[in-house]
């Protein structure tokens, strides 16, 4: 008995180990882990999207605007401009600007688009002193819209910016519409009538006053001004009618002047001075004053020329 009680207390424990009872014995291997999904691999999507680049990312943020001179889209971060498209009015002709670029003196093309689509135009080997870097310029492509449905890159020489975010559509589309406009420059929305010469405006006080009459324009953002003695006239794409603001005018040396007011119950100031060959950043256009703006709790800069 003693015996048959030893041999049951070595069997016992084989059994254990590989019986029914071991709950590993019959267990389905533990599942690999899903494509995508693994610690060290691509993440997976769960927001269903298709992985269209966005309008604003690391490069910047695209903005469009525009004024009686033309339409730009310009990449910008900041106070930094990136990457410019810019299609002076009524012109057929695009002007392509990358302020980071560096003047070859052999180079004379550059190039833009998405992909493997890509235009090519004449780049000034002498660099853009206004704008800073190299500009190109050449008739605007037919394919437009397709170069700037995608992640945008130029290129010059050896050197290359991007592939930056693609422009919001409705941006791409406003543009290229504003490009089209080639047969004539659109009108310009009706500004208030000028104010007559002699008028209220000329007064200041009991002082009459003799100042000329000025048109100033400045970009990103768009902005222009006509000045009539004291009255200046302020108008943005927002409200291309104009606000009239009455200021007090100081006149300054060598052909200087401040007008000085508010609107919206922030200061208003518009300085000019002169400044020949000035130029608005866009355009090839220069004028023969500067003029340096402060409104909204910022500081504009732009060019103006006699009325």
């Amino acid at each position: 008995m003693r015996m048959l009680w030893a041999i049951a207390l070595m069997i016992l424990p084989v059994a254990a180990c590989g019986g029914e009872d071991d709950p590993g014995a019959n267990a389905a291997p533990a599942a690999a882990p899903a494509a995508g999904n693994a610690v060290n691999g691509s993440a997976a999507r769960t927001d269903g999207a298709a992985g269209t680049a966005p309008s604003t990312g690391a490069s910047g943020a695209w903005d469009l605007q525009s004024s009686g001179e033309g339409t730009a889209l310009a990449l910008r971060s900041g106070e930094a401009t990136t990457l410019r498209f810019f299609c002076p009015a009524g012109a057929n002709r695009l002007l392509v600007n990358v302020p980071g670029f560096r003047a070859i003196g052999s180079e004379e093309r550059l190039s833009f688009g998405s992909g493997g689509d890509a235009a090519a135009l004449v780049a000034d080997s002498r660099g853009d002193r206004a704008r800073g870097g190299v500009s190109a310029t050449g008739a605007v492509p037919a394919d437009l819209a397709a170069l700037l449905a995608r992640p945008v890159s130029a290129s010059y020489g050896a050197q290359t910016s991007g592939p930056h975010p693609a422009p919001a559509r409705r941006l791409v589309l406003a543009f290229v519409a504003a490009c089209g406009r080639v047969a004539a420059a659109p009108p310009a929305a009706p500004n208030p009538p000028a104010p007559p010469r002699g008028g209220a405006c000329m007064m200041q006080g009991s002082e009459r006053l003799t100042v000329r009459a000025l048109r100033a324009v400045g970009t990103e953002p768009f902005w222009g001004a006509r000045v009539e003695g004291r009255c200046v006239t302020y108008s943005h794409p927002d409200d291309q009618q104009g606000t009239r603001i009455w200021t007090r005018y100081t006149a300054g040396p060598g052909g200087r002047g401040t007008w000085s007011g508010a609107l919206g119950g922030r200061r208003f100031e518009l300085r000019a001075r002169p400044q020949p060959g000035c130029s608005d950043g866009m355009s090839d256009r220069v004028y023969p004053i500067a003029v340096e703006l402060f409104v909204g709790g910022e500081r504009r800069t732009g060019c103006a020329e006699p009325a």
